[in-house]
């Protein structure tokens, strides 16, 4: 099978950026993607590369003010499972007490939750710090008989630990139709039940609820954005998880979140990014 790679060179860059369009370029046929240090290096079939709507998705790109660069060639024939593994997912383990891995993996070591999934990008894995550090966040939490809302749910791994750590009902919902596809693969693979993977944005939520925990690994904008209705579908006793944003960003979600009724539990940090507990 024959494919073609695209460099992509974003300015600025920044890992957000190259999360968010990882998630583009496979809303338009791209399929593996591996961070490089001036963006990102995206494969496609050839067969299924259509140009147009390549510039279209880069020209309507959510995030305002990014100027993308990219070359593209062919690329050699080769086991692409494999490049993946060899070149950027190796499994990964968190607190030492939940392994993250894909089915290619072999010799996983032994952990009390074994999370399996078949990403096609560097996010959702558990490598990147946003989703570690809500993983550690969940390990600790208390889920049992919890119903828990997962919004920019990505592959899904913070539903299914949410799952596997004894919430009744998980609803997990992400803007975009890549994300959902990945999310029902990966529910499936770890033989999981109610968990719901939903298409849609924070106005998915009407009439939703109310929720014990909500999770939302998005970015701050986003959040400033959708707090409330978060706050919306939740009860006295519930609590919120936010990640995506960098350390210094806390204080102004910390404001939003005050104004919200929410109370500040604690916050986590790892290579300047954050996550923050509230409660309600």
């Amino acid at each position: 099978m024959q494919y073609i790679e695209f460099n992509f060179r974003p300015s600025p860059c920044n890992e957000t950026i190259t999360d968010v369009l990882a998630a583009v370029l496979a809303d338009v046929g791209f399929e593996s993607f591996v961070p490089s240090g001036e963006g990102l290096v995206a494969y496609i079939q050839k067969q299924l590369l259509q140009e147009e709507s390549l510039k279209e998705a880069l020209e309507y790109f959510p995030i305002e003010g990014i100027v993308f660069e990219y070359t593209q060639e062919e690329a050699e024939d080769k086991d692409w499972n494999e490049e993946w593994e060899k070149n950027y997912f190796q499994p990964i383990i968190i607190d030492d007490r939940c392994v993250v891995h894909s089915t290619f993996h072999q010799d996983i070591p032994r952990m009390e939750y074994d999370i399996v999934i078949n990403p096609q990008m560097a996010f959702g894995t558990g490598h990147h710090e946003t989703t570690s550090l809500i993983v550690g966040e969940l390990l600790q939490a208390d889920l049992q008989r919890k119903s828990v809302l997962d919004m920019g749910c990505g592959t899904s791994i913070l539903a299914i630990l949410a799952r596997m750590r004894g919430a009744s009902r998980v609803t997990a919902i992400d803007i975009d139709t890549w994300c959902v596809n990945n999310s029902l693969e990966n529910i499936r693979l770890n033989g999981l039940t109610h968990i719901d993977v939903e298409l849609g944005d924070a106005s998915a939520l009407l009439g939703k609820g109310p929720f014990d925990i909500v999770i939302a690994n998005i970015n701050r904008n986003i959040l400033l954005q959708d707090m409330e209705r978060y706050v919306a579908c939740m009860r006295k006793g519930s609590e919120l998880y936010i990640s995506g944003f960098y350390v210094e960003d806390i204080p102004i979600l910390c404001e939003k979140a005050g104004e919200l009724g929410l109370t500040l539990v604690h916050h986590r940090e790892k290579n300047n990014w954050a996550a923050v507990k509230f409660a309600y």
